[in-house]
């Protein structure tokens, strides 16, 4: 793997980290509306998101996006290792972007 790419996956992992740590709140947020009759909506993503996952809380699709960082660090050829990066990006985006709009909601 080039050293580019390497250090490109480190910044992918830190940012892992933060998308994790922010999807554990949201979701327990998420949870005390749920509690509240508050939160009726059938999944966070839209079907044509790019996401497999289809869940009502953040986790699933943060451990899908994991999975494809996994992917992402066992490709060997340059043109599906762009791919799959391209992938993970856009998930990244879109989690970064869905959490931030949650939490600004909440103020």
């Amino acid at each position: 793997m080039a050293k580019n790419m390497e250090t490109l996956i480190e910044k992918i992992r830190e940012n892992m980290q933060v998308i994790y740590r922010r999807a554990l709140d949201a979701d327990d947020k998420l949870a005390q509306l749920n509690k509240q009759g508050k939160g009726k909506f059938q999944q966070v993503f839209a079907d044509d998101a790019g996401f497999e996952a289809k869940s009502k809380r953040f986790m699933p699709y943060v451990e899908e996006l994991g999975k494809d960082v996994l992917a992402l660090e066992q490709v060997e050829d340059q043109q599906q290792a762009e791919q799959q990066l391209a992938k993970v990006v856009s998930k990244m985006e879109q989690l970064f972007s869905t959490l931030s709009h949650f939490q600004e909601s909440l103020k």
